[in-house]
């Protein structure tokens, strides 16, 4: 498999520092900093330091001493940058009144921060902000990237992340982060496939006024490289889809437990609609097909945890995990990484929160945090998109939270493909699949 990046919280981070001379980090943490200033900043004549009493404020005085080495000035008023050391890794909770007021102050100041391990005020293992936090254009993090630096809302205030080598050996992290080697992972067609054992998908969704919903799904799956694609829609619905996916196979609704014998993967949800039928039929596909499933949408309204036959991965945004886990969005939103965790084991599946750092989580394992991607991605029909890429990767027999994982890599990657075309739309990414893939 291909390795990802460790991502390591506070304690992590102390494990890998343990035994090793805290001086010789501090000299290297420091110099790292100077060094980043200097280049990113390199008409700075003013610098203000503020810092703490821990070693993330050591970090920032020998940073200071030897940017006044290199001509620099150190104020108290209208510096050209500002480097924040107040708080390090060890935060938890709310910084305290006085902290706070420094941080609130720097913000509103204008001049741009360099923050040393990470924006103060941002929680290192999970991203969380209690209270106020730096909001800083460079974030130069010692050894390896932390938690908080790439899920949000910590990741919103670290700006460009720098990554610093102070002479420490790679250690073990229970979290990673997902790089474009993932999509390695996918299998590939080979000369002895064909249609069938390249990946069979079931799309089951299109009702009324939604069939889009499902012919993206579909779309996505196909360029995602599976072999067939079956959608099972309203009768109502399949003259529409007969037009929008030309190379899918269209079956009425009531049949989808049958088509499920042949296909290899199911993707449940993609406007299926919230009435008492598709409800009832989302339990039975869940309950009684042992083919690994994506759960989307209109699938996830209501939906209880089962004793499943085969895996499932749950795609959910903020709004739709609140609802499962009882909770407002916002509260979601604002503890992404407990959140995604707690869903996982309640189902005891793969879920995905997705975002623009995409959470895919797995009971007993750590989380895979996917940040590749462009704000444009908040566009209507993407999640579609990643449904129907999941659905394929699962049909070449990917190990979900991988698959899940390869999934959100690809449509972020293949955002970045179609990114030259004004007002991406899901389509778009759709189209560029095939460039992310290759």
């Amino acid at each position: 498999m291909a390795e990802l990046t460790p991502l390591y919280t506070a304690e992590e981070m102390r494990a890998a520092e343990a035994g090793r001379d805290v001086d010789t980090m501090m000299q290297r943490a420091g110099a790292a900093v100077a060094e980043v200033l200097m280049r990113r900043f390199p008409d700075a004549r003013r610098i203000a330091l503020h810092a703490g009493g821990g070693a993330n404020g050591g970090d920032g005085r020998i940073a200071a001493e030897i940017l006044q080495g290199q001509g620099r000035e150190l104020v108290d008023e209208r510096p050209d940058v500002v480097i924040d050391a107040l708080l390090g890794t060890g935060l938890k909770g709310e910084p305290r009144d006085e902290t706070a007021r420094a941080i609130e102050q720097i913000n509103a100041g204008g001049a741009p921060v360099v923050a040393v391990d990470i924006p103060s005020g941002v929680n290192a293992s999970t991203g969380e902000v209690a209270g106020t936090a730096i909001r800083a254009e460079v974030t130069v993090t010692m050894h390896g990237p932390k938690v908080g630096l790439a899920i949000a809302p910590g990741r919103f205030q670290a700006g460009e992340v720098v990554v610093a080598d102070i002479g420490l050996d790679a250690g073990e992290t229970e979290h990673r982060l997902v790089t474009p080697e993932i999509l390695a992972e996918v299998p590939r067609r080979s000369p002895r496939d064909n249609k069938y054992t390249a990946g069979h998908v079931l799309v089951v969704g299109g009702s009324r006024g939604m069939t889009g919903a499902a012919a993206l799904a579909s779309r996505a799956a196909l360029r995602a490289d599976a072999g067939y694609v079956t959608i099972a829609a309203p009768s109502e619905s399949l003259p529409v889809l007969e037009t929008l996916v030309l190379e899918a196979v269209k079956r009425p609704l009531e049949q989808a437990l049958d088509v499920a014998a042949k296909a290899q993967a199911l993707a449940i949800g993609p406007g299926l609609g919230r009435e008492d039928e598709a409800r009832s039929l989302v339990r039975k596909l869940l309950a009684e097909v042992p083919l690994p499933a994506v759960v989307d949408a209109d699938a996830l309204f209501e939906l209880e945890p089962g004793d499943w036959p085969a895996p499932r991965v749950l795609t959910p945004h903020e709004g739709e995990l609140g609802r499962l886990l009882g909770r407002d969005s916002k509260e979601i939103a604002a503890h992404r990484l407990a959140s995604v965790r707690e869903a996982a084991e309640r189902f005891r599946c793969v879920v995905v929160l997705k975002g623009d750092d995409s959470l895919v989580a797995a009971p007993g394992h750590g989380v895979l945090v996917c940040a590749l991607g462009l704000p444009s991605l908040s566009t209507a029909g993407t999640g579609d998109v990643l449904t129907g890429i999941t659905a394929a990767f699962l049909a070449k027999g990917m190990e979900p939270q991988r698959a899940a994982a390869a999934a959100c890599a690809a449509q972020q990657l293949a955002a970045h493909e179609a990114s030259q075309r004004s007002g991406l739309v899901a389509s778009d990414v759709i189209e560029a699949l095939p460039r992310a893939l290759g």
